[in-house]
């Protein structure tokens, strides 16, 4: 049985980003027709393979509309509208329906500038002669797609009929750093590309092995402790240079040297077996190809064989792992003005991955009931983490090692319509809250897990955070300019899979309404990565070189990033027509006498078209230089910082930004016709007396009680 049967998508358009959204749609079992797909590269083909064409019936019959790039004509919004007054109308962008840069060309890489993530990606570096870069595998596309699956998921959850929904995409791509941005927005500074100090190293890092790479993530200091066992506790280990954590942060360029003269003698994947041996989060960077066929995935029969490209290929399956059981009773419908309303969620959920899924359920009007630990509590609750992601929830704390405490969470779960947890895999069931038992408890109950690996076959028990992941999956390796060691880059996953799991959550919603069925959720993070690179995942398999090109692209040219005037300051510019490029030459004085050139001849003659560029940019502003070449029609961004987007004023007339207290926080990666769930992040169990007493009817008595008991922290 799959999630989406009787669910009807119509997928309008050429773009990428709408194959994306259509794709994992059609994953999850919706009938998905199109008008004006292409299938003319490989990963176009694997995106809109099994989607049939659209008939007139269909835009009529279908409960979500995504169009990208089909701005006026039979199928804009008006047209559409008369089409069929009650579907959700979903559409992508650059930049947005509405706003001052709504019509500004853009491409994949000039969108990772204009959103701040070029910036971000691939972490802090040495030297700022480095060009920014995008990601490989046109990763604009897939965040915009899922963003757009996601949103009008969850608006056709509502009980008001015909919502809109506006994915800008580099709005979606600029929440992926939420926590960067929540502290711009809050009075904190920019982040530098500039290495200071261990750039985060202390906490995750990359060493050479002798075939390769390994990340590593010994975090806290009982994890140090047993990394220096792993090694065969080596005298350096007694420095008091790295004695604590502040310490090794102090002195980390020593340090990683003295890691590497020991990991450089042994093999990737054997210090990453000893490291998870000693219970110390590690795995080897793979290359693409390695993923193609391990015992993980042949348990897990995530691959399928499909034909592409006039050959066989392995293509991705989907991350989620589901299973469907009848429901007890046909749940109502919602009862609000939000998609979400009487939706109660509850969140064992911590981090970045689950908190961010549930911070979208929440602003869905979602009742999200966040479950915390007695003493510290969410590690997000460190930063501005919490402060953006805890929004419009409630916080209870329960202290889970006592039995009245559990208790008090099966009571919960029975009066619940979500349980979303990420901890480590057979936590919950130790508990005595693992999918099955709540199944005992409440046959209504959806069940979503989150975890590395998946929770079951041979690696699932391996500790697994989202940035080991990135270098495990090939993410990080591949994200680099060509002869530059990898780099661990900023937490990219666990954003990227909060958009899946709040799709799939919406999508269990929906079929647990309609088709009765009640969805238990096993989600892979490593399998929602390796979705993500379809692209580098076909390629490899066609014979084509999968190896780290920076900007390069085989299929525009000039294609890449230069330095401007100021400090790190760099302009993106891709040119994708030969109007493009003759409108460039008209612009850039160095390329004047190369207007004639076609795509072969620039590919050619890029070292002297790039020289040209140089000297111009290094005249320009990127601010200046960027409009100009935008308002000729070539697509191109400043590489923004943070503070960039928080003053923008295409941001501020699409109302990106909400107001918290003095300062800002940034908002969804979508603007929705029904608004969003706004409110303050809770404080550590703010609200446990509330939810005991208006959930489960409990007496200031009984809560008396179980507070002595201990089990309320």
């Amino acid at each position: 049985m799959t999630l989406l049967a009787g669910f009807n998508v119509v997928q309008i358009g050429v773009g990428s980003a709408a194959a994306v959204c259509g794709r994992v749609l059609a994953d999850v079992g919706a009938h998905v027709t199109c008008i004006g797909a292409r299938g003319d590269t490989a990963l176009l083909a694997h995106l809109n393979h099994g989607k049939a064409v659209a008939a007139r019936d269909d835009l009529a019959n279908a409960h979500m509309i995504v169009r990208e790039g089909w701005p006026a004509g039979p199928y804009d919004l008006a047209g559409l509208r008369q089409l069929n007054a009650s579907a959700t109308i979903v559409t992508i962008s650059p930049y947005g329906e509405t706003g001052p840069q709504a019509n500004d060309p853009a491409s994949d890489l000039t969108l990772f500038f204009a959103s701040g993530i070029a910036r971000l990606l691939t972490g802090q570096i040495d030297d700022l002669s480095e060009a920014p870069i995008r990601p490989v595998g046109e990763q604009s596309a897939f965040i915009a797609g899922l963003a757009a699956a996601c949103a009008g998921m969850h608006a056709s959850q509502g009980n008001q009929p015909g919502a809109s929904i506006d994915v800008s995409i580099q709005e979606a791509l600029a929440t992926l750093a939420m926590t960067e941005l929540a502290r711009v927005g809050l009075g904190g500074r920019s982040w530098d590309r500039k290495r200071a100090g261990d750039g985060n190293g202390a906490t995750v890092t990359i060493l050479p092995a002798r075939d390769g790479h390994v990340a590593i993530s010994p975090r806290e200091e009982k994890q140090w402790t047993s990394w220096l066992k792993a090694m065969g506790s080596p005298a350096w280990g007694a420095d008091p240079r790295f004695r604590a954590k502040p310490d090794r942060v102090k002195n980390w360029d020593a340090l990683h040297a003295l890691m590497s003269e020991w990991s450089v003698r042994h093999d990737k994947q054997w210090i990453a077996d000893t490291a998870q041996r000693a219970h110390v989060p590690s795995l080897p960077l793979r290359d693409i190809h390695e993923h193609l066929d391990t015992p993980q995935m042949r348990h897990r029969q995530y691959y399928q064989r499909r034909d592409l490209a006039g050959t066989t290929l392995q293509v991705p399956g989907t991350p989620f792992g589901l299973g469907i059981a009848p429901a007890s009773l046909k749940p109502r419908a919602p009862d609000g003005p939000m998609p979400l309303s009487g939706v109660r969620v509850l969140d064992f959920s911590w981090v970045i991955a689950g908190p961010t899924t549930t911070r979208y359920l929440a602003a869905m009007g979602a009742d999200v009931i966040k479950v915390e630990a007695p003493g510290s509590g969410d590690p997000g609750r460190a930063s501005e983490l919490h402060t953006v992601l805890g929004q419009a929830k409630r916080a209870i704390v329960l202290d889970l090692k006592r039995p009245e405490a559990l208790e008090i969470a099966r009571a919960l779960a029975s009066k619940s319509d979500i349980l979303i947890e990420n901890y480590a895999s057979g936590v919950m069931d130790r508990l005595g809250l693992g999918a099955e038992a709540m199944k005992a408890i409440n046959s209504d109950l959806i069940y979503i897990s989150a975890s590395g690996m998946g929770r079951t076959g041979p690696d699932s028990q391996a500790v697994a955070y989202g940035t080991l992941l990135q270098c495990y999956a090939g993410f990080a390796g591949l994200n680099r300019h060509p002869g530059v060691a990898p780099r661990i880059g900023f937490a990219w996953l666990d954003p990227m899979c909060a958009l899946m799991l709040a799709f799939v959550a919406a999508a269990s919603l929906w079929q647990r309404r309609h088709a009765g069925g009640v969805a238990r959720v096993d989600f892979s993070m490593i399998e929602a990565m390796l979705w993500t690179m379809a692209e580098p995942l076909l390629a490899t398999q066609l014979g084509a070189p999968v190896r780290p090109a920076g900007n390069m692209s085989t299929r525009y040219a000039p294609h890449g990033a230069w330095r401007c005037t100021g400090n790190d300051d760099w302009i993106g510019v891709a040119v994708r027509t030969q109007a493009e490029w003759r409108t460039l030459c008209g612009l850039v004085p160095g390329l004047s006498s190369m207007a004639t050139l076609d795509l072969a001849e620039r590919m050619a003659k890029q070292r002297a078209i790039d020289a040209a560029l140089t000297a111009w940019a290094a005249d320009q502003t990127a601010s200046v230089a960027a409009r100009t070449l935008l308002d000729a029609g070539v697509p191109s961004a400043a590489l923004a910082r943070s503070d960039d987007l928080l003053k923008s004023p295409h941001l501020a007339a699409r109302g990106f930004w909400d107001s918290h207290g003095t300062g800002m926080l940034p908002g969804l990666p979508w603007r929705a016709s029904f608004g969003r769930t706004i409110g303050p992040a809770p404080a550590m169990g703010a609200h446990t007396d509330e939810v005991l007493v208006s959930v489960l009817g409990l007496t200031p008595e009984r809560i008396a009680e179980l507070r002595a008991s201990g089990a309320l922290g």
